[in-house]
């Protein structure tokens, strides 16, 4: 199987635990490495074909504070030829007008640099006015509210994941 690289920022730690979980149901770290933005460089993202972004949206449609940090250097880096899947954490009920903006920020971006974007989801179960994470009906990747549906979180990343490994092909 191949490595898969899953790139996040997480401040009050949601987004790190999303992306743990990620990585158990992918059967571990033997296939998709941890690694937290903060801490990340730009050649991090030239060891792995498929990627996986995660990003909680801050504020009013903000990208997390390490993500910020880090978007200028998107710029450096070769995303031709790579599949990238995303995740986001967000709030819809308390941001309905911008939920989950940060995933659609970084999908466009990384688009634009060459990335081929996987695992749409359904925005079936979400209540949510606007989001520049929906394209097409759907949202980019896999939506996630942990303020208000976290019941859902686990079935919904096992789904994604099941998704994701047909797209992956791996």
């Amino acid at each position: 199987m191949s490595k898969i690289g899953l790139f996040f920022g997480s401040t009050t730690g949601k987004t790190e635990l999303v992306a743990e979980t990620i990585q158990k149901e992918f059967g571990g770290d033997d296939v998709v490495t941890l690694h937290n933005i903060m801490d990340a460089e730009e050649d991090d993202f030239a060891d792995y074909e498929y990627l996986i972004i995660g990003c909680s949206t801050w504020n009013i449609g903000e990208l997390q504070s390490d993500w910020e940090g880090f978007f200028s250097e998107l710029d450096n880096i070769d995303f031709n030829g790579k599949k990238v899947a995303y995740f986001g954490t967000g709030d819809q009920i308390g941001y309905a007008d911008n939920f989950q903006d940060a995933m659609g920020i970084l999908e466009e971006k990384i688009t634009e640099l060459g990335g081929t974007t996987v695992g749409y989801w359904s925005t079936d179960g979400y209540d949510f006015n606007e989001s520049k994470a929906v394209k097409n009906g759907k949202f980019v990747g896999l939506a996630l509210d942990e303020d208000n549906q976290s019941d859902l979180t686990d079935e919904r990343i096992k789904a994604w994941v099941a998704q994701l490994k047909k797209e992956f092909g791996v």
